[in-house]
Parts: structure tokens; sequence; C-alpha cells
């Protein structure tokens, strides 16, 4: 007998149909499948097997053949193994089939026939609504994240038994609902603030306009200075997410496994940082079988770079493309797959090998250029702001003074964010002034004669880029944000200007 379970696979950070088609027949005792499987699918024979016999069901005797159709797509992973029981279980009559139609089924089977989590659930749901499915059967520790997705069923099932009399209609599941509006509380934690860093006020500055507009930085300063600490408190001054922002976050945390059993989504905006012995593929994606690597985990929130020149070069030249298009493609030869990667890039590093500024460095001005020479200049002009962390004062380090909290600081950003939605509201593409285009640059940001004239003394002094002069009329109008100004005025852009002149101290 033949029977026809609807099933799914994940492809980069999309789900496509899968039909498992089981047929039972005469001959040897023995269990075919296939259809592209990987090493994963083809163990499930044997866990689907013991599973089945596990949880009180006969396991058919004679050939079994599974199907994994479309034959031409690679399947991975043990997704595949509830989905293969109930098939053999329909076709071997020990299961009427009459809700299978209805339902996609995905699940990963212990030897005892319990049900568990899997990967990459929520764009799973997303493609059983588009597909018109009533709804979809999932592990107990997906369910939340499923059930994200308004318009569906979800069922969340214990193990494989629990899922045949659900399916025969023999017990009733309810349906598992989350209230989504509940999930997007504010989220601060009171363990990071800006409170807690002492001095540095020009940095705190920095790191206030770079939120505001979603700019890249870069922080150069001695070790122990603040730099790693200011860093990790960037999360408690950004605006939520949105809703959008959270289901595209979700789907690449659901991809990669990050998400916790039990979550539903993606709330508070992810923070990365990575080692800085990072591969490429560690740090952009890829593989066989292509997965999101840090830049994509990170999207929608903070990459922090410590001791950027660490990292290998090459490493670093791959992320020009993602920080100026805001998504990567990883391209092989089955074809290409694309990640979204629009991520604010927080950087630090040592102005020297030895952790001194160059005129108090013990190295010598050849240990010094070739150290600042793993930075390229082109990644160098991707990076909006560049700004010194200096040693902090001893009366700083013992001053009761506690400086402004995050929560203050947070409400200035997202009222700037706020003007730059309305802003943008008609250009979905451009979610902040970090991503405006030259077409968004010439319509946002014109600036009357002195300024430009001031503008222009700047470019030709510092000798500046041209990609460094949309770089500091971005940041420009995001401190004019700020200040809920509708021109950019001259104290704006000397304030962006002064954001691009310690790497021209640096590297000349």
């Amino acid at each position: 007998m033949l029977s026809r379970v609807h099933s799914t696979a994940v492809h980069g950070i999309d789900a496509f149909p899968v039909e498992v088609e089981v047929n039972s027949g005469f001959g040897d005792t023995l269990t075919v499948i296939v259809g592209l499987p990987d090493a994963a699918v083809k163990e499930s024979r044997d866990r689907v097997g013991t599973a089945i016999v596990n949880s009180g069901f006969k396991m058919p005797m004679g050939r079994l053949t599974v199907n994994l159709a479309p034959a031409d797509i690679k399947k991975e992973g043990p997704i595949y193994d509830l989905p293969i029981a109930v098939g053999i279980l329909a076709a071997t009559e020990q299961l009427k089939p009459a809700k299978i139609e209805d339902y996609v089924i995905i699940g990963e089977l212990a030897l005892t026939g319990a049900v568990r989590m899997v990967k990459g659930v929520l764009p799973i749901a997303l493609m059983a609504r588009a597909k018109k499915k009533i709804g979809v059967i999932v592990p107990i520790g997906n369910a939340q994240e499923a059930a994200v997705v308004e318009g569906i069923k979800v069922i969340p099932v214990k193990n494989l038994r629990e899922a045949i009399e659900y399916l025969e209609g023999a017990i009733q599941i309810q349906p598992t609902q989350v209230e989504i509006g509940s999930l997007f509380e504010t989220f601060i934690d009171d363990e990071l603030d800006f409170a807690d860093v002492k001095g540095q006020e020009m940095a705190k500055r920095a790191l206030e306009v770079a939120a505001a507009g979603g700019h890249n930085i870069l922080m150069i300063g001695p070790p122990g200075t603040g730099k790693s600490m200011l860093a990790k408190r960037i999360p408690s001054i950004l605006p939520p997410l949105t809703l959008e922002e959270a289901l595209e976050t979700t789907k690449i945390h659901s991809i990669v496994g990050l998400l916790n059993p039990g979550q539903a989504l993606v709330t508070h905006r992810p923070f990365r940082s990575p080692h800085h012995t990072a591969s490429d593929i560690g740090l952009l994606g890829g593989g066989a079988n292509p997965s999101p690597g840090e830049i994509s985990i990170a999207n929608n929130g903070v990459l922090f770079l410590d001791e950027l020149p660490e990292f290998k070069r090459g490493v670093l030249e791959t992320m020009r493309q993602p920080l100026e298009d805001g998504y990567v493609t990883i391209s092989r030869a089955s074809g290409s797959i694309t990640f979204p990667s629009k991520f604010m890039l927080i950087a630090a590093m040592n102005p020297a090998p030895d952790g001194k500024m160059p005129h108090e460095s013990r190295c010598t001005p050849r240990e010094i250029k070739n150290y600042l020479g793993r930075i390229s200049g082109p990644l160098l002009d991707r990076i909006d702001i560049h700004i010194e962390v200096p040693e902090v004062k001893f009366r700083d380090i013992t001053s009761e003074r506690t400086g402004e909290r995050s929560e203050s600081i947070r409400k200035r950003v997202i009222k700037a964010r706020n003007i730059q939605n309305e802003r943008f509201a008609k250009n979905p593409k451009v979610t902040c002034n970090a991503r405006m285009g030259t077409k968004e640059i010439k319509l946002y940001c014109s600036l009357d004669s002195d300024t430009m004239e001031l503008l222009k003394m700047a470019m030709t002094e510092m000798k500046l880029s041209a990609r460094a002069y949309d770089r500091i009329l971005k940041v420009a109008r995001t401190i004019a944000d700020l200040e809920g100004k509708d021109k950019i005025s001259s104290e704006h852009i000397s304030e962006a200007v002064n954001y691009r002149s310690l790497d021209r101290q640096l590297w000349g």
C-alpha cells in the first residue's frame, strides 16, 4: 500500500514542501530511503523502526520504500523521522489517514518514540500557511515558535503514539497559541548599563549617535580603557525590534538551533562577539549545505569584533560586501543562497601592537605600520565613526558620580529612530540613516552654501574618499535627528567630520 505525508525542508532561511511517500511491498525485509537524503536522514530508518516498535505498533515485514520528493534537492537532518513513521503506519494500515492531508508533520524521534525538537520550525510554519494547510504537527518544544504564525493550528506532540491518536481522532490536542504583544515587553538588562562606565563621555556620545542611526563604529584605545565594556552595553540603548525584524531574526536563530525550548520569538536585538580566530565560513556562513554565519545571526543586532587587527585579513575583507549591501550571498555548484546581514558593526582595537598610542609605543614605525595595515582602507571607509577611547583618569575612576543611565539614552535613540521611520516609510529597504543610498542622501542631506564649504574644506584637508563623503552626511543627518532638527547645520557636519579624523592620524 502507498501513503503520502506532507513535510518540509529548509533552504537558506525559507522552507519548501517535501512529500514523504512510503510504499509497503513484498520482498526481503528492507527499508530504503531515496530522494537525495544525507547521512542523518539515512540513519532515520533505524531510529524510526525502533520507535515504532517501542510505541506499541508493528514494524512491517517486507520491503519499505521511502521517497522524499522532490528528489533533486538534498534533504538533511532528523526532521523527517516523524513523517516517515506516520507514513509507514499509514502504508501498513495501522493508521487511518483521514487527517494526514491537512497537516505538515515534522519531528525527530527518540528510540522510545518520544518526539524531539528540530531546527527551522518558524519558516516551516510560514510555508505551511502559504500552502493553505490547516496546521502543523510539531515537537512540543517547538510549539511556541510555530504558534507565532497566525492562521494555522499548531499541534504539539510528545511522542509518536500521541501523534497517531490525534491523526485518527482518538484524542483531542489543544492547539498552542501565543500572544505576540506580550512578547514585546521592553527588554533592558540592568546588569549592563551605561551608568556603570566611568568617564569616556566622548565615546558614549559617539555610541549614542551610532545607535540612533545604525552606524558602524570603530573604537581605538589602549587595553583596559573600557572598549569591550562599552560595546556590550550597546544593546541596552538600541530601539526594540519590530515584528518584521523579530520574525526575520527568529528564522535565522531557528535554523542554526539557537532558540531555547519553548521560546516563541527573539524579542531583543542579538549581540554576537566571535573570537578573532573565526574562519570566513564561521563569520559569513557557508559549508557544503550553507548555513548562516555570525554576520547573519547578528542580523538586526550588533556584531562586536574585538581586537580587530587580530582577525585574518582575508576574513575581514569578505565583510565588505555584506556591510555595504545588508545581505550575503553564498554560491555553490547547486545554486546560491542569500542570508540577511543588516547588522551594526562595533569594532575595537589597540593603536599599536603593545597597546600604546603610536607616539608612546616602543614598537618600531614599521611594526606599527604592519599592525595597522591588517585593516584595509576600503574596510575603514565602510565604518562610519572612528573614535579614540583614552585611558580613564584617576578622578573618574574614584568618582562617586554615576553616569547617565541607558534608559535615558535609549529614549533619545528611539525618538531619532521614529523620525527616520517616518522619513523612510515609503521605502521599506531603508530602515535607518546608515542604510541610505545615493538617492536618499541627495533628498534628505542637503546643505546650505556655508555648510557645504565647511565640508569641502574638511574633505580636501583630510583627503577623504567619495565614500567617506557619503558617510559624513549620513552621520550628520543622524546628529540632526537626535536634536530634532530638519536641516543639517555646520555644527552637525563638524561633529561628523571629527568622527572621521582619527583614522587619518593613524593610517595617514
